[in-house]
């Protein structure tokens, strides 16, 4: 590697040898890449002291830095938590091979045998924030859809990203296959982000995985095409028709669980026929829980709420708060999350199927659900082993993104000598 004060010919270093690393995964064995995320998953478990030591420290730049206690939680990994990289990575290793895979075959009348087949993207550029485990997700996600990734953590992960990013190069050694298919950038410097975002000769896709800052940042500076994963502003709607123990298991689960993944609800919207009954009993239940309810003016009247401002809905807290108001039926809660939402994961309570009809069919959410916890929108509950994140937009990967979704495809034409009139 090039004297890291050299950021930019360090990035062009990175990005050359993730480029010729491509070239060989992109026809590497089904059974290679395999072996490799096996080998890493032993090495992860084997090494588990070492990443917690190295965790530790992270934690404590965390404090430090002043990050919040949603934040820290994000960031924070201990022997379960190893375990569950431990199962994403063996879980992704366990998967049938996107590449090669048959998408559709056809005949023509000239004669022309035509298949469309999966095909790597090429080389991945994957930046993020916090969480650790996205270091496992993302590269086993690359080496198993055949792509090279280049994974730049964020500051407060950077020792532990770096503990486990060594235990997938030990994976990658066991199988035989080149060391720099994952690769992560070796220093905090956003320089090396900026670099990363304009390298079009060596980076196929660059996939940002944060908060609205991170995203909005990369969208406006990146030359390089992006899978967008905007922030996660999840709205859960109380229907008139909810099943009163469903809707308050379903939006404690989904708020308190863990509040600071993309996927924890930041916004209740309540039928009102349920303002002084169900509505009233699980703000109760949120605020005995410690979770701050910001609510409209009829909902003020819940005893431990606040009140709402403006700024309340569309935010995405990522910690113990949620945004409450009332609705006048399903349409009005499709034209709240219309205005507010981020197209990331929007619920509905309701036990009659054509109100949840209605609200599947006139929201272009990417995860759209019913009567279950928005802490469910994840790739590995996906049954996709691990994500790389939650794709928002609507070009190419959409929802969750998984090894299949970090392929493209390519056209094989077989003819006999056919030429065309």
């Amino acid at each position: 590697m090039k004297d890291i004060a050299d950021i930019p010919a360090l990035m062009a270093e990175i990005g050359a040898n993730a480029k010729a690393a491509s070239a060989e995964l992109a026809f590497a064995p089904a059974d290679a890449k395999s072996t490799a995320l096996t080998a890493a998953a032993d090495t992860v478990w084997a090494r588990r002291g070492d990443i917690i030591a190295a965790n530790e420290k992270d934690m404590e730049f965390g404090r430090t830095k002043g990050l919040s206690a949603a934040m820290l939680d994000r960031l924070m990994l201990d022997e379960a938590r190893i375990q569950g990289i431990v199962d994403g990575l063996r879980a992704v290793a366990g998967q049938d091979d996107p590449v090669g895979e048959i998408l559709t075959e056809w005949d023509m009348p000239s004669g022309l045998h035509i298949k469309r087949v999966r095909t790597p993207l090429g080389v991945v550029g994957v930046i993020y924030e916090s969480r650790p485990n996205v270091t496992a997700d993302a590269g086993a996600l690359c080496l198993k859809s055949g792509n090279a990734v280049i994974l730049r953590g964020g500051s407060e992960s950077f020792h532990s990203s770096g503990a486990i990013h060594a235990c997938l190069v030990e994976g990658l050694k066991a199988a035989g296959l080149p060391e720099n298919a994952v690769q992560l950038v070796p220093t905090r410097d956003r320089v090396a982000v900026q670099e990363l975002l304009t390298m079009v000769d060596t980076v196929d896709v660059i996939v940002p995985r944060g908060g609205k800052g991170l995203v909005g940042l990369v969208q406006s500076e990146a030359r390089v095409p992006v899978f967008a994963h905007l922030e996660g502003i999840v709205h859960i709607y109380i229907d008139e028709h909810a099943d009163a123990q469903k809707a308050l298991d379903v939006v404690m689960n989904a708020k308190t669980r863990r509040t600071g993944i993309c996927g924890a609800a930041e916004c209740l919207l309540i039928h009102e026929s349920h303002a002084e009954t169900l509505g009233r009993a699980i703000i109760g239940a949120l605020i005995d829980t410690g979770v701050t309810v910001h609510a409209d003016q009829t909902l003020q009247q819940i005893n431990g709420t606040i009140a709402a401002q403006s700024e309340d809905w569309g935010k995405e807290y990522l910690d113990m708060d949620i945004a409450a108001r009332l609705v006048g039926d399903v349409d009005e809660a499709i034209a709240h999350i219309r205005e507010y939402g981020s197209n990331h994961t929007d619920c509905i309570i309701t036990e009659d199927d054509d109100t949840a009809a209605r609200f599947f069919t006139r929201l272009d959410s990417a995860i759209l659900m019913r009567n279950a916890s928005t802490q469910f929108a994840d790739g590995g509950e996906f049954g996709m082993g691990a994500e790389i994140g939650i794709a928002t937009g609507k070009m190419h990967a959409r929802g969750p993104v998984g090894a299949a979704q970090l392929t493209s495809f390519k056209y094989l034409v077989e003819g006999d000598g056919t030429t065309r009139a």
